[in-house]
């Protein structure tokens, strides 16, 4: 099996972490989209979400195909206002297995990030 990897962002130094991984044959994963921290928390949704759908596209895949979402947001108080943008976005006849856990999350502003795994 052949792996392929994509840095997360460009330019970034320190841990060295993957945006997207192909593992030949069928999986994609992208881990740890975080919005840029302004907005409320639909908007940030949103981007994120966007970056998601051009992430998977570029390596063959789609929302269409996502398996499972992991949704850590700063505080669960914002739940209801990030499945309002979830629900726009996602395949509503093809929905993902999904979590989602409050975290601590590295940037100030940052209110939430997102991973997934998909089919190709």
């Amino acid at each position: 099996m052949t792996i392929e990897r994509e840095r997360l962002a460009e330019g970034q130094t320190s841990p060295p972490l993957a945006g997207r991984v192909i593992a030949r044959g069928g999986m994609v994963a992208v881990s740890g989209v975080a919005p840029d921290p302004v907005g409320d928390v639909r908007t940030q949704t949103r981007q994120v979400l966007e970056r998601i759908e051009r992430l998977l596209e570029r390596a063959g895949s789609g929302k269409a195909k996502l398996l499972t979402a992991q949704i850590r947001l700063s505080d669960m108080s914002l739940l209801e206002a990030h499945d309002a943008a979830w629900n726009e976005w996602v395949d509503r006849d093809h929905p993902p297995l999904r979590v989602c856990a409050r975290a601590e999350l590295p940037q100030s502003g940052t209110l939430l990030e997102v991973s997934v795994t998909a089919a190709r």
